[in-house]
């Protein structure tokens, strides 16, 4: 049975709109909490959220639900989404709730559920909590909601575990970093955590208002990071995404660093210190060709899976691999945490370059293929191997590229978008072949 209500990355939606409208929230709490329930004696939920205006709100409807079904919540408040997964592991919850829409603007919202384990939920248990989320909506959503108290002591907690995974001999003192906070849910912890190693923070979009998460700022708009690092003289610039699952780079010289150079710089450190498990990582469809090649350079193979940090977790956990994530700058670094994490990523980067120098030497001999990707609004979301104007397209662009390019066409897993990926040697066949998918695609389906 297909979900209807979670994604790919929980559930997703206007504040106020189904399926975050007050009576699918009170749902949600009641269904995780009746869930709980079945699993355990005396559950206890720990939720966060990140700082859009409506976060208080559907943070305490999801605890109200809780509640009614007898399980004991906590209040992280502003909290990112890596360090709910991390503090449900540490103190043994049972499970976590995060309020975020992670890089979509303010106006978006969302609720993403982990497990005890500190992981997202299997796809059986969402659907399991889904039929008992429809049968219970019709129960009325209480009229008031008390405000949720805040337990500041657990920030405290994912800060010890964060400071204990510096790599050793490396010192971060006295390095200058950049940190763009997104006006998101590291805003606080961020600078904390670096200033308390001793680096020289210069912090940015640290001012949240409630709707200026994620506005041209963070990992979708480096462009001022990359201008201020320069300035600043910086050794290290990094860009959160809104709840911080994710984490990008600029180096000294302002060169933007993705997370295909992340993971690159990460194997080879783990293989050096014969920590790469099956000398292999773990990313999706979307990483590009040139990440694949320098790998094989270096002796590592790439797996490849569905877009989707969950998906790229799965995998990480049947082959045993410790490293795996996204072009996005998603990355889990498994020997350490299950989920991943824009603060850790940005210790691990941090610590190499305090190690090795410069954030370009840690990434030499990566060569990226041009690489093109479309976003088509549409109406539907119909199998793409039945729309045969789709189908003729990808045929006549994977016949031209063969072995020295790639595509990928997908719909996303929480917008009413398809997304065209192409790569190849030669940025002419990038921008022809693209646009013949897209126009495709258009034309089949377009909103």
């Amino acid at each position: 049975m297909g979900k209807e209500l979670f994604g790919t990355d929980g559930i997703r939606g206007i504040p106020g709109t189904e399926p975050l409208d007050d009576a699918t929230l009170y749902a949600t709490g009641r269904a995780l909490g009746l869930y709980l329930r079945r699993e355990h004696a005396a559950p206890r939920v720990l939720i966060g959220m990140d700082t859009r205006e409506s976060g208080p709100h559907l943070a305490a409807m999801i605890a109200a639900g809780l509640a009614t079904s007898g399980v004991k919540v906590a209040f992280a408040g502003v909290i990112t989404t890596p360090g709910v997964a991390c503090v449900v592991r540490q103190d043994k919850f049972q499970a976590g709730v995060v309020i975020s829409a992670s890089h979509n603007p303010y106006h978006d919202n969302g609720v993403k559920v982990f497990s005890g384990a500190g992981m997202k939920l299997p796809d059986a248990v969402e659907e399991e909590i889904e039929a008992d989320i429809f049968r219970l909506r019709a129960e009325a959503p209480p009229k008031r909601t008390p405000a949720l108290a805040t337990d500041e002591t657990l920030d405290a907690d994912y800060l010890k575990f964060l400071r204990g995974r510096v790599l050793p001999g490396a010192k971060l003192a006295g390095m200058r970093v950049v940190l763009d906070c997104a006006n998101g849910a590291a805003y606080k912890l961020g600078p904390e955590l670096f200033r308390s190693l001793g680096a020289d923070v210069i912090a940015t979009h640290v001012q949240p208002d409630g709707k200026n998460i994620n506005a041209g700022c963070g990992s979708l708009h480096t462009a001022s990071l990359e201008k201020r690092v320069v300035a600043e003289r910086a050794q290290l610039g990094v860009a959160f995404d809104g709840d911080a699952d994710r984490a990008l780079f600029v180096s000294g010289t302002g060169r933007l660093v993705n997370g295909d150079a992340v993971l690159l710089a990460a194997a080879r450190y783990l293989k050096s210190k014969g920590q790469l498990k099956g000398n292999r990582i773990v990313a999706t469809s979307m990483s590009n060709l040139g990440l694949e090649r320098a790998l094989a350079h270096e002796g590592i193979a790439l797996a490849r899976t569905a877009v989707g940090d969950r998906y790229v977790l799965e995998e990480m956990l049947r082959s045993g691999n410790v490293l795996g994530g996204e072009q996005s700058g998603h990355v889990i670094f498994l020997d350490d945490c299950p989920a991943g994490d824009g603060l850790l990523t940005a210790l691990k980067m941090a610590s190499l370059v305090s190690m090795n120098g410069s954030l370009e030497a840690l990434v030499e001999g990566l060569k990226d293929f041009p690489q093109k990707i479309l976003n088509v609004k549409v109406r539907s979301k119909p199998p793409l191997e039945t729309l045969p104007e789709v189908s003729r397209a990808l045929a006549e662009a994977r016949s031209a590229l063969g072995e020295n390019g790639r595509i990928v066409l997908r719909y996303s897993g929480t917008e009413p978008l398809a997304r065209v990926m192409v790569e190849a040697e030669r940025e002419a066949d990038v921008t022809r072949f693209s646009e013949s998918l897209a126009a495709a695609l258009r034309s089949s389906i377009g909103a």
